[in-house]
C-alpha cells in the first residue's frame, strides 16, 4: 500500500464578500417582510461575512459544478494540467441536479479528456467521503493521482422565491403567512463556495501533508433525521419523501427547502461529535497532546465553547491555541468548509515539517462524523 499525499490545495470563493446587513437584499424578503429570526441567529453564529454565487444585480453567477470546477482550475498548472487528472471525486450537499451526478457535472465543466468520476452523497461529511474515495484509490494502487473536492451553492435553497407558494398557500388557509423557524434557520448559516485537494503517491510541492487515516461514524441508527430537505418530517419522526407528495404539494410545503430540527441538533451534535473523537483517539492511540492543529468544522460559533467543555469533560481536551478556524470571514460552506480551512492554514505559512493536523467534521443530516489526521512533511 502507498502513502498518500495532499500536494496542492485550492479555493473558489464566488463574487464579494457578502456582510450580515446585505444579506436579506441578496436572498429577498419572504412576503415582504424581514425575518425575525436573523438577528438572533447571527448574533449566535458570529459569522460576519460569506459569498453567494448571486451579482450585484441579484443574478446567478455559477451553479455549484462550476464552483467546483474553478476550484480544481486553481489547482492546475503547465506541471500538472486538468488533463493528467485520473480520478475526479467531489461531494456536495446541494448539486445541481438529481440526475447526472455531481461530479460528473464537473467533469463535463472541465472537458479534460477521460477519467474516474465518484459523487459522495450526504452533507458536510460528503466533502470527506470524497477525500476518502480518493485516497484509497491513490493508496491501493489504482491510480497515481486523484483530485478531490467538496462545494456547496446554498443559495439556492435560501433565496425568497422559493418560499412564496408556501406563503400565499398559508395565507388561503387564513394561517399566520410565517415561514417556520426550521427553515428560516438555516438561511442565515449557509453559504457558496469551493474546494480542492490533489492527492498523490509521492510528496511533491512545497508541503505536502502525508493523510495517515481517515475515520467516519454514522448515529444514524439511533437518532432521527435532523437536517434535511426533499421531504417532510412526520410526527414519529419518519421523514416522508417528496416523492410520496403530489406535485402541487412540493412548493406549498416547500419540501425541497433545506431544513434543520434545532432541539435535536442541540441534544446531539457535540455529544455524538465527542463520542466519536474518543473512539478515534482510542483506536489510533493517540492523545491531545499528539495533535498541533485542530480544524474542526462547527456551524456556528455557538457550539464552540460547548465543545470544548465536551471535550475536556471526556479527556481528550485540545488547548484553544491549536484551534484553526476561519468560519467567521467565509461562513457556514457545508462540505466545503474543511478544505477551506486546510488551505487557508496551509497558506498562512504556518505549518513545519513534522506537525501534525486534525480534521474534524460532523454532519447534522442525521449524524455522522469524519476524522481525518495529516502529517506536515
Amino acid at each position: 500500500m502507498k502513502e498518500v499525499y495532499i500536494t496542492r490545495v485550492s479555493k473558489f470563493l464566488p463574487n464579494k464578500p457578502v456582510s450580515n446587513d446585505e444579506m436579506e437584499e441578496k436572498l429577498g424578503l419572504i412576503n415582504g417582510k424581514h425575518s425575525k429570526g436573523r438577528r438572533i441567529v447571527l448574533r449566535n453564529n458570529q459569522i460576519k461575512t460569506r459569498y453567494y454565487a448571486i451579482d450585484e444585480n441579484g443574478q446567478v453567477t455559477h451553479n455549484n459544478a462550476q464552483l467546483t470546477a474553478e476550484a480544481i482550475n486553481r489547482l492546475c498548472d503547465d506541471d500538472f494540467k486538468t488533463t493528467d487528472i485520473e480520478v475526479l471525486s467531489c461531494g456536495t450537499s446541494s448539486p445541481d441536479h438529481i440526475l447526472p451526478s455531481h461530479a460528473s457535472m464537473v467533469h463535463g465543466f472541465l472537458k479534460n479528456g477521460n477519467l474516474e468520476v465518484n459523487s459522495p452523497t450526504g452533507a458536510c461529511c460528503s466533502g470527506m467521503n470524497a477525500l476518502k474515495y480518493g485516497y484509497f484509490s491513490v493508496k491501493c494502487g489504482q491510480s497515481n493521482n486523484a483530485v478531490v473536492s467538496g462545494s456547496e451553492r446554498s443559495s439556492t435553497w435560501m433565496r425568497s422565491d422559493l418560499f412564496e407558494d408556501e406563503v400565499k398557500h398559508l395565507e388561503s388557509l387564513e394561517e399566520n403567512p410565517i415561514i417556520a423557524f426550521n427553515k428560516d434557520f438555516l438561511r442565515w448559516m449557509l453559504s457558496d463556495g469551493a474546494g480542492a485537494c490533489l492527492l498523490e503517491a509521492e510528496p511533491k510541492g512545497e508541503q505536502p501533508l502525508r493523510i495517515d487515516w481517515i475515520e467516519g461514524f454514522s448515529y444514524a441508527f439511533e437518532l432521527d433525521a435532523c437536517m434535511y430537505s426533499g421531504g417532510e418530517k412526520q410526527e414519529d419522526g419518519f421523514l416522508k419523501p417528496w416523492r410520496e407528495y403530489a406535485s402541487d404539494q412540493w412548493s406549498k410545503k416547500t419540501l425541497f427547502a433545506v431544513q434543520q430540527d434545532v432541539k435535536l441538533l442541540g441534544a446531539n451534535i457535540l455529544e455524538k461529535g465527542v463520542d466519536s473523537l474518543k473512539r478515534t483517539f482510542a483506536k489510533h492511540n493517540i492523545s491531545a497532546d499528539d495533535i498541533d492543529y485542530y480544524l474542526p468544522h462547527i456551524s456556528s460559533y455557538y457550539f464552540k465553547e460547548g465543545l470544548y467543555d465536551a471535550m475536556k469533560e471526556a479527556g481528550i481536551e485540545i488547548p484553544w491555541e491549536k484551534w484553526f478556524m476561519n468560519l467567521q470571514s467565509v461562513g457556514n460552506v457545508g462540505a466545503a468548509s474543511i478544505y477551506l480551512m486546510l488551505e487557508e492554514l496551509v497558506a498562512s505559512g504556518q505549518l513545519q515539517k513534522g506537525q501534525k493536523i486534525l480534521l474534524s467534521v460532523p454532519e447534522s443530516s442525521r449524524f455522522s462524523y469524519s476524522i481525518a489526521l495529516l502529517t506536515v512533511c
